[in-house]
């Protein structure tokens, strides 16, 4: 009896415990460790909450999350309008507790204790999946996976909460942040749970990007904790820019990004925006194209590709692959070729790119609009750091 309990709560809850503290000890200026051990606590009982209150809507509406017992629109309507914000929501309330206290007083505390809540929630999800599927790999794969999602899905808001601290006014950026976590949650409860187990392939890109939301959120937050506290007042304090691409020696902070978009000297060039999203199409169907040439010179039979079979993804990596090699070639040649100063041609160039694709995509093969929702911010990263090589190379 006990060794039954312990194989499915102890790879549930010993992960998620040393993430806690590995994030614990990324703080300089260490909080409370009672505090962030109750905000996980707080974390765990609310997903116990938010999973009871999808149970109930379930069994009201006769919806699922699974695109097999709903459908592809019924089981979209759900995640996106009950599931994933119910979830996001459980976890910010499981953070108001500290967010309210004197205890936190530094940005970088949102992280701190965003994480500390997220990773509750994904200890008490996994505790759920594990005891009733104590056996398959597929499942120890979700397992594992819920760590990082809901860990990069709270850092987003959780830097809003950093800020919103810092300034001592609310601001747009938290709800902001808020939807683009429930929106990323969503994508990846559907590619998860929603449909079979192929679909994992599509949370890889999906998760690299919100590693670098994190990653970038968390440098700038480190930052502004040592800077101390700043004016409240409109227009005053730190801002998000787009980095000049002069200083190649580190990675560009959010503050240095937005006051380059500021300078007036240096009016936006509106034709390479065009013209950069028509390369960022033409370097997209190239890439494509010697993917699919690639594959037939291999043997690679595409029509293999069935979801649920882990064993047939690799014609879609494969695709996948040609078409996110396309954007740091369509990045770097639109800097090169453009005499701007700051990435903000390229990278609005390839954001025209990715929201023409989607929607041709949402009328000619909705089904894939999904997957290529999940692939759109590294693809507009790889652009951004295709630009960033092209333009020093220029300098």
């Amino acid at each position: 009896m006990v060794f039954s309990f312990l194989r499915w709560f102890l790879p549930a809850v010993l992960p998620a415990v040393l993430l806690v503290f590995g994030v614990y000890h990324t703080d300089e200026e260490k909080e409370p460790i009672w505090l962030v051990s109750l905000v996980f606590f707080l974390g765990a009982l609310f997903g116990g909450v938010a999973f009871y209150i999808e149970a109930r809507a379930a069994a009201w509406t006769g919806l699922d999350i699974r695109a097999s017992v709903s459908g592809e629109a019924g089981a979209l309507l759900f995640l996106f309008a009950v599931v994933a914000p119910v979830r996001e929501a459980a976890k910010v309330s499981a953070t108001w507790a500290a967010f309210r206290t004197r205890h936190f007083d530094e940005p970088y505390d949102g992280l701190v204790y965003a994480s500390a809540a997220a990773l509750g929630f994904a200890a008490v999800e996994n505790a759920l999946l594990l005891r009733a599927h104590a056996s398959g790999g597929i499942w120890l794969a979700r397992a594992a996976l819920a760590l990082p999602a809901h860990l990069f899905f709270a850092c987003a808001w959780g830097y809003a909460l950093g800020r919103s601290r810092q300034l001592k006014t609310p601001g747009t950026l938290f709800p902001v942040t808020w939807v683009g976590s429930v929106a990323a949650h969503g994508l990846y409860i559907h590619f998860v749970y929603g449909r079979g187990p192929g679909a994992l392939i599509a949370t890889v890109p999906l998760l690299i990007g919100m590693a670098g939301v994190a990653w970038i959120g968390a440098r700038d937050l480190r930052k502004r904790s040592n800077e101390g506290p700043v004016s409240s007042a409109p227009g005053s304090g730190p801002r998000i820019s787009f980095m000049p691409l002069e200083a190649l020696s580190q990675p560009p902070s959010l503050r240095a990004v937005r006051e380059a978009l500021r300078r007036s000297e240096q009016p936006v060039k509106y034709r390479w925006i065009a013209y950069g999203a028509l390369v960022t199409l033409g370097a997209m169907l190239v890439g494509l194209v010697l993917s699919i040439l690639f594959g037939n010179w291999a043997n690679v039979d595409f029509s293999l590709v069935d979801e649920h079979t882990v064993s047939t993804t690799a014609p879609v990596a494969l695709l996948g692959a040609g078409l996110l090699g396309a954007f740091p070639v369509s990045g770097y040649l639109v800097a090169r070729a453009s005499n701007a100063r700051t990435l903000l041609e390229p990278a609005l160039a390839t954001a025209l790119a990715l929201l023409a694709t989607l929607l041709v995509l949402g009328f000619a093969a909705p089904m894939a609009l999904v997957f290529a929702l999940a692939f759109s911010p590294i693809a507009w990263g790889l652009a951004c750091a295709g630009a960033w090589v092209g333009r020093g190379a220029k300098a």
